[in-house]
C-alpha cells in the first residue's frame, strides 16, 4: 500500500507540473484579477440573494421576481461573455477532461484492466445501449 501511496503522490506532483493544470491556474488568476468580472460576479450573487429573499416572502411580488430574474440573466450573460471568464471556462474544461482521463485509467486498472492499454473514451456514455462497443 505504501508504494501505491507514494506513486499517487508522484502523480499529484505530475498533475501540478502539467500544462492543463498550469493553464487553469493562470486563467483563474487572470479572472480573479479582473475587477470588472469580479464586480459582475458580486452583482450576480446579490441578484441571486435578492431573488431568494423575495421568493421566501409570504407576500412575494411576482413582478419583482420576474424583473430580478431578468436582471440576473443579463448579468450572467455579461459574465460568460467576459474574455477572462471564457478563457477560464476553456481551461477548466481541458483540466476536467485531462483529470477524468487519469481517474479513468486508475479506476479501470483497479478493476483489473491492463494499465498500459486502458484509457478514457470521452464518447462513452456508460449506457451500452447507445454504443457499438468499447474500443
Amino acid at each position: 500500500m505504501e508504494n501505491a501511496v507514494k506513486i499517487a503522490r508522484q502523480l499529484g506532483h505530475a498533475i501540478q507540473e502539467a500544462d492543463f493544470y498550469k493553464k487553469l491556474n493562470a486563467a483563474k488568476e487572470k479572472a480573479d484579477a479582473d475587477e470588472t468580472l469580479q464586480a459582475l460576479i458580486a452583482l450576480f450573487n446579490s441578484k441571486r440573494v435578492a431573488i431568494n429573499n423575495e421568493a421566501c416572502k409570504q407576500d412575494r411580488d411576482e413582478e419583482a421576481l420576474k424583473t430580478l430574474n431578468e436582471e440576473m440573466r443579463t448579468v450572467y450573460s455579461q459574465i460568460m461573455s467576459n474574455e477572462n471568464m471564457a478563457a477560464y471556462n476553456t481551461a477548466k474544461q481541458s483540466f476536467d477532461s485531462s483529470l477524468q482521463r487519469l481517474v479513468t485509467i486508475v479506476t479501470n486498472s483497479a478493476e483489473g484492466e491492463d494499465p498500459d492499454t486502458t484509457d478514457f473514451d470521452p464518447s462513452c456514455t456508460h449506457d451500452c445501449s447507445t454504443c457499438g462497443g468499447c474500443h
